[in-house]
């Protein structure tokens, strides 16, 4: 079978790799100037940086572990992001270090006690109506006030006030001196960075990569030039001409650039939980992979939540009934009208994925696709 895939990230370099390993032709129209999507990492320095944000892998899935392993040798970095409060420095996840930092408790049960203190002073609803209310009930004031409130309004550029409840119905709390912000039992970093594994999967003489192509060009000669099967993995609702309205989305704003000095920040991510500060965090790339890269440089990226509009990428889909109707809507358009259409990935399937989980999504298709 011949298969047109679009886009070259994670969900469709995977369904490409396993197709061309069963014989079948495949061609990626990619619109960027690099394969990978979202995960492309770029060597400047010597250091390995995540062009479109921090990603580390991490997974419960020993299987998934096992697979992404074929492509790459991983380190064994430990996800331990900090929060900066106004200059204030606290361990995230929220553990026995924060609330150390936070009230001078020594014990997890001065620790709860704090907290239930601060909830009970409070008066809350029974039953939060909106991510303020939610939040305060789990965490308390102070909690919420120094590393909630400022960063989720960026995140999501509205007031507490105005978001879902159900956005942040748990909060990781941990009642131990442990600052590993993952519990999955597997977590690292590619070494030599996570444009190799792409690389790696698309090395197929039976797969032709076009860069720099816009499927949406030409949807029209693409979707009728004798491909058995497309598989999308940009905006459904975009595939669509958006004629049901459009989905929500967040984008991102990345300012990267390069410092004379080895060690910048002394973190690979510091989380700006204040709202005055108009970026979310700060990456410094050489420190996933423990300092590697030139003597007397570093590079940092700064990243700045956006409201999404067409000229824009969109990164997160907004999670809220009035999206999860509309993409019901465009998934039941795509059964009538568009039987050699699958969608996939982050934006096809309207979902925010993991890299774990875009991988263990894209082998559901191939097993389903290829009957094994």
């Amino acid at each position: 079978m011949k298969y047109l895939v679009i886009g070259s990230g994670l969900f469709g370099s995977t369904f490409a790799y396993e197709a061309a390993k069963r014989g079948h032709k495949v061609t990626i129209l990619e619109k960027r100037n690099h394969i990978a999507g979202n995960i492309y990492t770029k060597k400047i320095d010597g250091i390995n940086v995540h062009m479109y944000g921090a990603h580390i892998f991490h997974t419960n899935m020993k299987n998934i572990w096992d697979y992404v392993n074929q492509f790459a040798d991983f380190n064994n970095y430990i996800n331990s992001p900090i929060a900066n409060y106004n200059g204030e420095i606290y361990n995230l996840p929220f553990n026995m270090n924060t609330f150390n930092k936070l009230w001078g408790v020594k014990t997890p049960l001065e620790a709860k006690n704090k907290i239930e203190e601060q909830k009970n002073n409070l008066n809350l609803p029974d039953n939060p109506k909106n991510l303020e209310e939610q939040a305060l009930s789990l965490a308390g004031s102070d909690i919420y006030e120094k590393l909630i409130k400022g960063y989720t309004e960026k995140q999501w550029g509205r007031s507490a006030k105005k978001l879902p409840s159900f956005i942040i119905r748990r909060l990781p709390f941990r009642f131990t001196y442990n600052n590993n912000y993952f519990n999955d039992q597997y977590q690292g970093i590619p070494i030599g960075g996570y444009t190799q594994i792409i690389e790696k999967m698309l090395s197929s003489n039976l797969i032709d990569i076009k860069l720099n192509t816009d499927f949406f060009d030409d949807k029209e000669k693409y979707l009728n030039t004798g491909y058995d099967k497309v598989i999308f993995t940009g905006m459904i609702d975009k595939f669509f001409n958006y004629q049901y309205g459009e989905l929500e989305y967040r984008s991102l704003k990345f300012e990267t650039e390069e410092k004379n000095i080895d060690n910048y920040q002394g973190n690979a991510v510091i989380n700006y939980t204040d709202s005055n500060t108009p970026y979310t965090r700060v990456i410094e790339h050489k420190h996933f992979e423990y300092g590697e890269g030139d003597k007397g440089k570093t590079i940092i990226t700064h990243e700045y939540p956006q409201d999404w509009s067409r000229d824009k990428e969109p990164y997160y889909p907004i999670n809220n009934n009035r999206n999860k109707a509309l993409y019901k809507k465009y998934v039941e358009l795509s059964k009538k009208e568009n039987n050699n259409v699958i969608f996939g990935g982050r934006l096809g399937q309207y979902r925010y994925y993991n890299m774990d989980q875009t991988i263990m999504s894209a082998l559901q298709l191939v097993k389903h696709e290829f009957n094994f």
